[in-house]
């Protein structure tokens, strides 16, 4: 029973990660064919601001799938509805601000990243619609979260693949039919961000309709209430501004050591990115669950929730890592054509073998704090976690060069896990469910 409530989760939520990169891939396919190679560059550039500005605010969706379940599992719907409309009215001022100082970020982000003349023109045009899809983006992050919270996957799968082919079929028309260069694209995907919306929120009034009886307008915005989704939240967002740290450090260190060492690295990296577009799926199944019975009182149930959802991690783990024992070689070669990069990758190649098998219960565990609210574990395991990355990388980069970078990485997994787990083991003792 609770294994197929967990895959009922966890399987449409792998499908809607799965199609996350597919929007960008179509925006590169597309501009590939434009004739210059600045194109490119400009999307590269682009979609790396939009995506450290969403990874950031990521928080939105963690946040409300957290209050959501709880407050589903103590069967208080009032506060069901609320946290709806709170997260999305929130989500819309953030945005707001965004659009706001859409000239402050751009030049902020581009004197980071210091793009040829050609490439940064091409962005700022990129840019400059984009942003106007900042409340979509955001507005979905609520909305995602809400569903998930409602023990509901299947309604973000089914708007991730729309909006995938209706960002396909917008963009190629825009750009093959009348004409349009970068522009067309930056079109394409707002007009797909913007359905996206429109169709989640349709389809979740169809769905939950009948809960407009329990809104009560004053509970939206009320004090106490707000104080506690700003606090989970604040947790959530200090605790990614760290990770973000950590990978950005992880591609600068690499560019460092080279142009060869940062493609190995680069590379290497999309073995944990696959495993993780799997383990997200079970951790958002843990978001759902853990916090419905954790709002429940149901001790029992969430206990066994956890140890099911392990079962699943570590059979992923295994998995994982016998697919990247046989075909990682053959994985490498797919994704590119230097024969140069693949050898050298072999140097390095045990490290990302050990990926699966040292992240998978980092990404078990988020889902269970975020479903029970115990942001200040996350943040806590996230300080310390990135406190022995850079101490390692410190003391171990002089003896072991690029070795160095990787065991500071895993280690960077194992501390994040084991102080998660212990921060569970004291949260259930003090738990009265």
């Amino acid at each position: 029973m609770v294994n197929k409530q967990i895959l009922r989760l966890a399987l449409p939520s792998m499908v809607s990660n799965i199609t996350v990169p597919l929007l960008a891939l179509v925006d590169v396919a597309i501009v590939g064919h434009l004739g210059a190679a600045a194109y490119i560059g400009a999307i590269a550039v682009g979609g790396t601001i939009f995506n450290v500005i969403y990874w950031v605010f990521g928080f939105l969706r963690m946040g409300t799938s957290g209050l959501t379940s709880q407050a589903l599992g103590r069967r208080d719907l009032t506060e069901v509805v609320a946290l709806l409309l709170r997260s999305i009215g929130i989500s819309l001022a953030v945005a707001l601000c965004f659009i706001l100082f859409q000239r402050l970020l751009l030049d902020g982000a581009l004197w980071l990243m210091h793009p040829s003349p050609q490439v940064a023109t091409l962005a700022s045009v990129y840019f400059g619609i984009l942003i106007w899809g900042a409340p979509a983006m955001l507005g979905m992050f609520s909305v995602t979260g809400w569903l998930i919270g409602m023990q509901n996957t299947r309604l973000p799968m089914l708007v991730a693949i729309v909006q995938n082919v209706a960002n396909i079929a917008v963009s190629m028309l825009l750009v093959f039919v009348f004409g349009m260069k970068i522009e067309g694209v930056a079109y394409g995907t707002l007009i797909a961000q913007y359905v996206s919306l429109l169709l989640a929120l349709v389809l979740s009034g169809c769905v939950y309709g009948r809960l407009q009886h329990y809104l009560q307008w004053p509970r939206v915005w009320l004090r106490s209430s707000l104080r506690q989704f700003f606090k989970v939240n604040r947790d959530i967002f200090l605790r990614t501004l760290c990770l973000v740290s950590v990978m950005l450090f992880f591609t600068t260190a690499g560019s460092w050591q080279g142009e060869t060492v940062l493609a190995v690295n680069t590379l290497l990296m999309q073995f944990s990115l696959l495993f993780s577009y799997i383990m997200d799926g079970f951790a958002y199944a843990a978001e759902a669950l853990s916090g419905k019975y954790y709002g429940a009182g149901n001790k029992a149930a969430l206990r066994s929730t956890v140890h099911h959802l392990f079962r699943w991690g570590w059979l992923m783990a295994a998995l994982f890592t016998l697919l990247y024992m046989v075909g990682g070689q053959r994985f490498l070669s797919l994704l590119t054509d230097e024969p140069s990069v693949v050898e050298a990758s072999s140097a390095y190649y045990l490290w990302a073998l050990a990926l699966p098998v040292v992240g998978m219960a980092a990404y078990i565990w988020d889902g269970v704090h975020i479903g029970c609210t115990a942001t200040r574990a996350m943040l806590l395991s996230m300080l310390l976690s990135a406190a022995a990355f850079f101490t390692a990388y410190a003391v171990s980069i002089r003896y072991m060069g690029n070795h160095g970078l990787w065991l500071a990485f895993l280690l960077f997994l194992a501390v994040r896990s084991v102080v998660l787990w212990r921060c569970w083991s004291k949260t259930m003792r003090k738990y009265k469910g």
